[in-house]
């Protein structure tokens, strides 16, 4: 009773307080505010907690393709069948005077930031960076991407497929992670770093993270990243209905190596037996009914150092025919994947109001797969593997596949760029740097199935996107004032074919190849690199080069040299160059530099470094340098009965080395040299129970740059097995990393059939791996 009586005064006592409350409440709501008191502060609004995007906004789609030449595609008179290219043509417009930069990274670079190339401190592609600010590598923060800009103003942001814009010395997973896809402005990244990667059994990371591809039969990398790219653009009109998105899709396609399924290439068996020289005269031919050239262009001549079809052998022509039948094959799946981009934009009613624009490569076709084709262009290029053989001609039915990294032979990349000079990195000549350009917007594009024809650049894409969504160019990003953007919105053709072109003035270079577009006229300097050589053979002075003149409003394909006729406008046009070169951190000019400078060195100088089980995603490049010395690699585990699995993997399938213990439980080292030789050391039987150590030494046979040598293994210091490698190449790959207890990316051992993938270390554990050079 006494509880009772004590909680009823509880009671009452709370209804007092509420009852004064309330009384005061409403005495304040009726008296008068001093005159010095300030308004009540208003209620935070809602753009407060969420960016908004402008009202009526279009999602953003940016496509872009790897190694594409010009007259590739079926839309632009090619004989790939790239249906979903052609369907949207047919529904938006066609650029036929539309530029890259001639190479990967610089296109990139300034596709997403609206930069000249050498202004975001990427003049070079990744691989070749070098000290000179314009070449580096490094991204600085006052070139802000348009992912950064969008996401700022309430865009989601996603990327899928190749990224190729972070520096060497970034790439780890130490970080830092700023220049990587989620640190310039993407909310989401899946795909890979490199310059290519392996088509059946990628290198991927999600984020930051390195990560295997899903397990399964039948994988290719450019089917994944289409689904999941397709599976977020559902997303966020699930989660977020009325957020528009930029989704930025740059698949490997169809860089080499050259990899597809087969019943792709099945389809265009027999199609190039003509060979390349035909092949050119029938795309030229197509174009012109089309109507993507004008009617008097001409066609420019095969470079002389190109062999004629003729000139090839019954085996050579059986060999190459495949090689491009596969090369088609990869470019028409390729387009078909960004169909599915398309087709869950219907579906889900929002293709009317996206942007999609859709471009035909980064940079003209590749020749890097040599004069006669390669089944491991990688080795071909860096002048490890042989010219193809009667050996290479007996694996013909496994081009396309996993087992080779094939690409096609110059001339048919030459073929691919019709009507053009050159191919990719000659960036003094529109076979370098002209690509078809595809763009799409039904709410706004008036004229279905136009061609436009005023010049465009890839830094005219952020200027574009910028008007077409109403968000003004930053002058800040995060307290950093940014750049001037170099580009000019291409938004003014969209509905007027025939309205004065804006972009008047652009540069052009790439390895000392070099070009200036002014008003219409072209100056162009070819630098001497072959685009089929790793390296130049000899760097010769730039003022050696030799300078030619095109008009291009009378002269489509670049055929007709007026140097000698005009030197004063070559002269104006020489001086504009050096002008746009100073603007631009081009200078000093060079060729190909070879000596990085003071840029970072990944390794840190290291000859000697540790890791241990569950590093993976270690770049090649921060490996301690195993080039043209000797070194060893030592490992020591803790087995159990049935052990097995990788020890340490660098490499992949085309090129690189493996420690692991095979199905039976017995050390074994493999070592990929290319399509040249591969050598196994096996141990005589399984590991016992307990610690052991396994080592691996390559004694180094010196007399020269990149010389072979002995591999020999021993087990707890017992000598086991031994072997020699003819060669010693640069570098295994310019995308696989190096692994402890897992094997990512292309699998570099003959793994057990019932492994999985990255045959992962079971029943043992690695305690240490050592990489030593001496």
């Amino acid at each position: 009773m006494t509880e009772e009586v004590g909680e009823m005064k509880n009671v009452r006592r709370l209804l007092r307080t509420l009852a004064l409350s309330a009384a005061g409440v409403a005495a304040m709501a009726h008296a008068q505010p001093p005159a010095t008191t300030s308004a009540p502060a208003a209620a935070p609004s809602l753009p407060q907690y969420v960016r908004q995007a402008p009202k009526g906004a279009p999602n953003i789609v940016l496509v872009l393709l790897d190694d594409v030449g010009f007259g590739a595609t079926s839309t632009f008179g090619g004989p790939a069948q790239t249906t979903t290219l052609d369907r949207l043509a047919r529904d938006g417009l066609r650029y036929n005077r539309f530029h890259t930069t001639a190479i990967c990274s610089p296109t990139r670079a300034s596709l997403l930031t609206g930069r000249n190339p050498h202004a975001t401190g990427i003049g070079s592609v990744m691989n070749s960076a070098d000290g000179r600010p314009g070449y580096s590598g490094f991204q600085g923060k006052d070139t802000a991407t348009i992912a950064r800009i969008l996401r700022e103003n309430g865009y989601a942001t996603g990327a899928f497929g190749k990224w190729h814009q972070t520096p060497d010395w970034e790439l780890s997973q130490a970080g830092p992670f700023d220049r990587w896809p989620t640190g310039e402005g993407f909310d989401t990244f899946y795909g890979f770093q490199g310059g290519e990667t392996d088509q059946f059994n990628p290198t991927l990371y999600q984020g930051t993270t390195p990560v295997m591809r899903p397990a399964g039969d039948n994988y290719h990398l450019t089917e994944d990243l289409a689904a999941r790219a397709a599976d977020w653009v559902h997303t966020i009109g699930s989660s977020a209905p009325g957020q528009p998105f930029f989704l930025y899709f740059a698949p490997g396609g169809i860089h080499a190596p050259i990899q597809v399924p087969k019943e792709w290439i099945d389809k265009y068996r027999g199609k190039f037996d003509q060979g390349w020289d035909k092949m050119r005269e029938e795309i030229f031919a197509r174009q012109k009914k089309l109507g993507v050239i004008p009617a008097n262009t001409k066609l420019t001549p095969r470079p002389a150092e190109m062999p004629t079809w003729d000139s090839l052998t019954p085996e050579q022509k059986r060999f190459s025919s495949r090689l491009m039948e596969s090369y088609a094959a990869f470019l028409a799946h390729t387009d078909a994947q960004v169909g599915k981009l398309v087709d869950e934009l219907k579906a889900n009613g929002q293709f009317d109001n996206t942007l999609f624009i859709y471009v035909v490569g980064d940079n003209g076709a590749s020749a890097e797969g040599g004069l006669e084709g390669s089944l491991d262009y990688m080795g071909r290029l860096t002048g490890v593997s042989p010219s193809p053989d009667a050996k290479s001609f007996a694996r013909i039915d496994e081009i396309g596949g996993p087992s080779t990294y094939a690409h096609v032979n110059s001339a048919w990349a030459w073929a691919s760029d019709t009507p053009f000079q050159w191919t990719k990195t000659v960036a003094s000549h529109l076979g370098g740097t002209r690509n078809g350009m595809v763009l799409s917007w039904p709410n706004r594009i008036e004229q279905k199935g136009g061609i436009r024809s005023q010049f465009g650049h890839v830094n005219d894409i952020v200027p574009t996107i910028l008007e077409v969504t109403g968000i003004p160019t930053p002058a800040e990003v995060d307290g950093v004032r940014q750049k001037p953007m170099n580009g000019v919105s291409l938004a003014y053709s969209f509905n007027d074919p025939k309205a004065r072109e804006r972009h008047t003035t652009q540069y052009f270079e790439v390895f000392g190849n070099r070009a200036i577009y002014h008003d219409g006229w072209m100056a162009s300097a070819f630098h001497g690199r072959y685009p089929w050589m790793a390296y130049a053979p000899r760097e010769r002075p730039l003022e050696e080069d030799e300078w030619e003149l095109y008009d291009l409003r009378t002269d489509f394909s670049q055929s007709n040299d007026l140097a000698a006729k005009n030197p004063k406008k070559l002269e104006e046009l020489k001086a504009l160059f050096m002008t746009e070169a100073a603007a631009n951190q081009l200078l000093p000019l060079g060729g190909q530099v070879l000596d990085k400078g003071r840029l970072p060195d990944p390794t840190g100088g290291r000859r000697a470094a540790d890791y241990r089980q569950g590093d993976i995603g270690v770049p090649e490049v921060s490996l301690p340098r195993l080039f043209s010395r000797s070194w060893t690699m030592r490992a020591t585990i803790d087995a159990t009965p049935g052990a097995r699995g990788v020890v340490a993997a660098l490499g992949g399938t085309d090129s690189g080395m493996a420690l692991y213990l095979d199905g039976e439980g017995r050390p074994k080292f493999t070592y990929r040299l290319y399509d040249v030789k591969t050598v196994d050391l096996v141990g005589p039987a399984p590991l016992s129970s307990g610690k052991h150590s396994i080592q691996v030494d390559f004694d180094y046979a010196g007399g020269g740059f990149g010389k072979g040598g002995t591999l020999k293994m021993t087990v707890d210091d017992q000598p086991i097995a031994s072997d020699t490698i003819p060669a010693n190449p640069v570098f295994f790959s310019i995308h696989e990393t190096f692994g402890v207890g897992l094997d990512t990316g292309a699998p570099v051992g003959s793994y057990p059939a019932d492994a999985p993938l990255g045959y992962p270390i079971s029943r043992a554990k690695v305690d240490k791996v050592t990489i030593r050079t001496r």
